[in-house]
């Protein structure tokens, strides 16, 4: 029983056998290949835009990349206070960015709030040129709470952010899990609300390892390429990731693993909030379950050879409140 994380899980076979298929004969290297090229433009098709697209192998190098794109070194990136780039990546964006420091709002929500971000960036820099100024938001879609943004949520935010003059990225480790849970199109939830660059990843959702940077704003793409080879990302046989891609997309195949997981999710949720002893912190909107259990039932299931992560309480509501016989 793994509760663990969707890293977890190996790659679809449907995903797999692209692999295989596109490892047979020679092709040109370094993404010059007709998976590649064929993965980028359905990407492209998908969003219903001219979008730049880029493959890489991790999140970690897609989001730090893409922020490198946007921000100066003596620059700050609004995100989350619970975000994956601020408390998960270690220091990559900041190398990548050259020293972008990232700031978090909204720790102890399991959302970014249009409130919080607006009265934020009203304070200003306080002392320029001696406090960073703001020029990128990231948005975490779905959040690490398990929460998705609606589309309303992210044109807000969106528009706050182009309002102070700063660009907009989304961390979409988990997209294709928002986009259903959403029930509208990739790009209503993209660039349509106003989000100039986003992370697509595939791995954990069924891919091997295989993330997407789209530049909506096709201008923020000018120094990828070189970025992407500088840091060691430029992959030889770039068939690999394009290949992942291609199979990935195919006949809707990303949708539907998403649609599975989500519904697991809200299973597995269903029969925590049936029991006596046991409640959700947050409702379960995408394919990730927070409950409160009892510690001997936690040590039951380990013991019966269950994996399954403790949240970390600095980011838990303020107002939850849990005995000394409870975990998360």
């Amino acid at each position: 029983m793994y509760f663990g994380s969707d890293n977890q899980t190996g790659a679809s076979n449907q995903v797999l056998q692209a692999i295989i298929s596109a490892n047979e004969g020679a092709c040109d290297a370094y993404g010059e290949d007709k998976w590649t090229k064929e993965a980028c433009e359905k990407i492209a098709q998908m969003f219903e835009c001219d979008a730049e697209v880029f493959l890489v192998n991790t999140g970690t190098a897609a989001n730090s990349l893409a922020l490198a794109c946007m921000v100066e070194p003596w620059d700050s990136i609004l995100c989350h206070g619970q975000g994956h780039i601020i408390n998960d990546e270690l220091t990559a964006p900041e190398f990548f960015t050259h020293g972008a420091r990232l700031v978090g709002l909204d720790t102890n929500e399991p959302q970014l709030s249009a409130a919080s971000l607006s009265k934020h960036l009203d304070q200003g820099a306080v002392h320029p040129p001696h406090n960073a100024i703001p020029k990128a938001l990231s948005i975490t879609q779905a959040t690490e709470s398990g929460m998705v943004y609606s589309v309303a949520q992210v044109t807000e935010l969106c528009s706050i952010a182009h309002q102070n003059g700063l660009h907009t990225h989304m961390d979409g480790a988990r997209f294709t899990n928002a986009l259903v849970a959403t029930n509208c199109t990739p790009a209503e939830l993209t660039w349509k609300a106003g989000v100039d660059v986003l992370c697509l990843g595939a791995t954990k959702n069924g891919a091997l390892a295989a993330e997407a940077i789209v530049f909506f704003n096709k201008d923020l793409a000018r120094t990828f390429v070189a970025r992407r080879k500088r840091s060691g990302h430029l992959l030889s046989k770039g068939r690999l990731y394009g290949a992942q891609f291609c199979g990935w997309l195919e006949n809707n195949h990303w949708l539907n693993l998403a649609k599975h997981a989500n519904a697991q999710a809200t299973k597995l949720s269903q029969g925590i909030e049936a029991a006596k002893t046991t409640r959700l912190v947050w409702p379960t909107m995408a394919n990730e379950v927070f409950a409160i259990l009892p510690n001997a039932t936690i040590g039951q299931l380990r013991s019966s050879g269950a994996v399954l992560n403790e949240w970390l309480p600095s980011f838990l509501p303020n107002e939850l409140e849990l005995s000394d016989s409870e975990s998360v």
